[in-house]
């Protein structure tokens, strides 16, 4: 059994972590918030008592931490005793944060692959340039680290497994992604802009005939008629659950599609053509060294403040093609989530909500040893039932359609 949760992050998915670790703290104990800026967590906790999100009274405090220092980290997980860590910073503080979960013993949680500042779209694998390369460590020390364990990646990857128990041989995994819903900003992203661009700047990678296929972003795309928000365009995009995915379905083709309107791509292509997009410093005609990319994210919107105005619903599935019985089979398992619903329950719009939720359940089945494996893995990997049974009771309930019809995911 672990207790105590340290929530590395402040930003709109740890908004959601927060209020959901809140609504389960008689299961998981004391809460603690860090960020560079303690003044975001302490915001953060301040409207989950707004709520009244806490079931029992209990400890939910505020710390500044600098989550690249993996000392610093680890000082702070020792001297709040948590035995569970749910990493929702910057993509790029994962390994320093693993690090030192390792170095304390206590659990590892993240929803997004590692990113090097400094590097834009790595050669495949990507989870084989890093965080794979501690699994052997983690096994050492008795750690268990679940990664990529919110949506896409994360029940994405569970719903992959379910379908795996449905069918004799998968040829196909497709995964679908599509925001149906407004913000009513002329232009913004979703999630954090500098992690949004660097992800669709570089090479598109899918696995295709066994192999890793290599794409330019925006080349391939196609119309997925997806449950509830109908027929909608969506674009091959290299994407963290792929490269997982593939080693543990190494003879089916795994790709990921998201949803893109005209719009964003226009302006996207705007600002990469203008170099706009550039992690690389440059110098104005004033002297000052300005990173482009930087510089966008800064005069965009927070995302975080798009939730207030949010409408309409997101579909994310898990599309699996194969064989059972000798006869071809397909299966789609998919959630639909709605951006008001979550803003009415913890502030944050429905992309948010979907990536939070996930890792405050996992967090549950480490505290309780269903998933306190004592080493690394992708959530493929977990047995997806008592997972998905948890999702459903906690705002994310599943779907599943094929030749039987459409009807709810239960266990």
């Amino acid at each position: 059994m672990k207790r105590n949760v340290l929530i590395i992050g402040a930003g709109g998915v740890a908004q959601v972590v927060a209020h959901k670790a809140a609504q389960q703290n008689d299961r998981l104990g004391d809460l603690h918030m860090a960020s560079r800026t303690k003044a975001k967590a302490e915001a953060i906790i301040a409207g989950v008592h707004t709520k009244g999100a806490m079931k029992v009274p209990g400890v939910f405090a505020a710390h500044a931490v600098d989550a690249m220092d993996s000392a610093a980290v680890a000082a702070l997980i020792r001297a709040t005793g948590c035995q569970i860590v749910i990493n929702v910073g910057s993509s790029f503080v994962n390994m320093t944060v693993l690090e030192a979960c390792i170095q304390t013993g206590a659990a590892y949680l993240d929803t997004a692959i590692h990113e090097d500042p400094a590097k834009i779209c790595e050669t495949p694998p990507w989870y084989g340039n890093y965080e794979w390369k501690r699994r052997d460590d983690c096994a050492a020390a008795g750690v268990t680290a679940i990664l990529g364990v919110g949506f896409d990646p994360g029940v994405v990857n569970a719903y992959a497994r379910v379908a795996e128990g449905m069918m004799d041989k998968i040829t196909a995994i497709d995964i679908v992604d599509i925001n149906a819903g407004s913000h009513g900003r002329w232009f913004s992203t979703n999630f954090d802009p500098e992690i949004n661009f660097r992800e669709f700047t570089g090479t598109v990678y899918s696995w295709q005939n066994g192999g890793w296929q290599e794409n330019t972003m925006f080349e391939v795309g196609r119309i997925w008629d997806m449950p509830v928000v109908g027929e909608q365009k969506a674009y091959l995009t290299g994407h963290d659950e792929v490269h997982s995915l593939s080693a543990r379905y190494p003879q089916a083709d795994v790709r990921f599609w998201m949803g893109f309107g005209d719009h964003y791509i226009n302006v996207f292509t705007v600002l990469k053509n203008l170099g706009l997009l550039s992690e690389k410093p440059v110098k104005t005609a004033e002297g000052l060294e300005v990173v482009p990319l930087k510089l966008v994210k800064a005069v965009l919107p927070d995302p975080a403040s798009l939730a207030p105005d949010y409408v309409g619903k997101t579909c994310i599935g898990t599309i699996v093609a194969g064989e059972k019985d000798g006869k071809p089979a397909e299966v789609m398992i998919y959630n639909v989530a709605d951006h008001k619903e979550a803003y009415l329950e913890v502030g944050s719009q429905g992309i948010s909500y979907t990536a939070g939720v996930p890792p405050v359940a996992a967090a549950l089945l480490i505290a309780d040893g269903t998933w306190d494996v004592g080493t690394m893995v992708n959530v493929e990997g977990l047995d997806p039932a008592p997972f998905i049974r948890l999702l459903n009771g906690m705002g994310l309930p599943s779907r599943i359609k094929d030749a039987s019809g459409d009807r709810a995911l239960t266990f």
